[in-house]
Formats: C-alpha cells, structure tokens, sequence
C-alpha cells in the first residue's frame, strides 16, 4: 500500500490492483452497483472514478458532504464547495461526493448497511481501474481509559470478545477475516498528528459489534470491571 501523500498520484494505470478476486466480473454485461445508482453500462467508471487515490467513509450523510466541501477547500481546487454534488443522488441510502483524488461516502449505521456499501465501493474501485488506494472510516465513538475529546488512528478493529476478526456467514459457512490494519498508514497518521495543537491523538484498538446496544453493552461491563479492579492496584503502586 502506497504512502498517504498526495505526491503518490499518477495517470499510469497499464496495470492496477485487482481488487476483487471474481473472474465472472470480467464476463459481465452489465455490473449493477444498485445502492451506489451507478452501473458500468450507463456509467463510464474509469473517467469519473479512476484518478481516485483517497476514499473516506462515516456513517452520517450531512458529516460525509461536510468533509467533502472542507477537503475541497483543502486542495484549493475550482468552483464553489457549496455546490459540490452527490453522485449517489439517484438513491437515498448512500451519499458519495468526489473531490479531486479523494471520495467522501456515507454507510449508514450498522454492519449490514456498511457491508452493502463496501461490497459496491470495492467493484466500483476495480471497474474504475483505481490503483494505490487508502481507505479511511471516520467516525466517534465511546473510550475506554481515554479522555473525552481524544483521537484515536485504530490499529486493530476487535469484534465482541476482543478478537481482530470479523464473522460472516456464506452460504451456510462461517467465514472469519482478518481486521488487523496498515500499520504504516497508522503510524504516518499519527506522525502527522504532531502537527495539530491540542488534538491528542493515539493509536488503540476499536471495537464493532453486531449491535449498538446490547452487543456493546456486556462488553463494556467487562473493560469497565477490569478497570475498576486494576485501578487501585495501580494508584497503590504509584
């Protein structure tokens, strides 16, 4: 995975990654990205999307447009950011805007709306002939041992006991994938971390579950009574 530096783009796509593993995709008439309103019959995917290098996904619609016109005046690029459209506007489940090398979408809530967008978010990228892509999820949520306000460039995404897996099931048969991350692309975020005053920012772990409720809630009974039972032991030893 190529460095997250903007000196990275390039027009060479002779060859690109393959980033799904389907050859039937090659035989297809017609691929269908149903949720993103885009296909590769009516759409050229290659010119609208090839030069992306930066994709970054939040759940909220009205935050993901938000980051779009605040990277657009970022890069300094043309015309107004308040009028930057949604390529996705023929659905109501998803929004997608593009800005220069980078696409800002939403997922939704929940790991079945994010399944959807990602299943449709990795064609389009192959169709498109992209290469050399970071992804980024951007979002909040709550902390452990760590103060409110806290940014944290998550290093490993843990699912409800704690494992660096995700489950899902596939005609029929559980399939366990690895959610470990790029360490690199951690470690250059935190590095530019440096430059922002009074933004901690640090490298942990974030959990997902398959429920925002009650999926979360044992789990954080359990971090909570670890930390309630190591905490005095700690603060005796200082």
């Amino acid at each position: 995975m190529a460095p997250i530096l903007l000196n990275c783009m390039g027009n060479e796509r002779n060859e690109y990654i393959k980033y799904v593993k389907n050859p039937n995709l090659e035989t297809m008439e017609e691929d269908i990205l149903y949720h993103l309103s885009l296909s590769t019959k009516t759409h050229n995917l290659p010119e609208m999307f090839g030069d992306i290098k930066f994709v970054c996904v939040g759940g909220s619609a009205n935050r993901m447009k938000a980051f779009a016109q605040f990277i657009h005046k970022e890069l300094e690029l043309s015309g107004n950011p308040e009028e930057i459209t949604d390529i996705c506007e023929g659905t109501d489940r998803y929004c997608m805007y593009k800005v220069g090398p980078v696409l800002s979408i939403s997922h939704g809530m929940g790991v079945p709306s994010i399944s959807i967008m990602l299943h449709e978010l990795i064609k389009l990228l192959h169709h498109a002939q992209c290469q050399d892509v970071v992804l980024f999820r951007l979002g909040t949520s709550g902390g452990v041992g760590l103060a409110p306000g806290t940014v944290v460039v998550t290093e490993k995404a843990v699912d409800y006991s704690f494992q660096p897996q995700f489950e899902q099931v596939v005609l029929g048969k559980v399939i366990t994938r690895s959610t470990e991350l790029d360490e690199e692309v951690a470690s250059e975020l935190l590095q530019c971390s440096s430059e922002l005053q009074n933004i901690p920012t640090v490298i942990g772990n974030t959990m997902c579950t398959h429920d925002f409720y009650e999926g979360t809630n044992t789990t954080l009974r359990i971090c909570y009574k670890i930390v309630a039972f190591f905490l005095p032991l700690l603060q005796n030893n200082q």
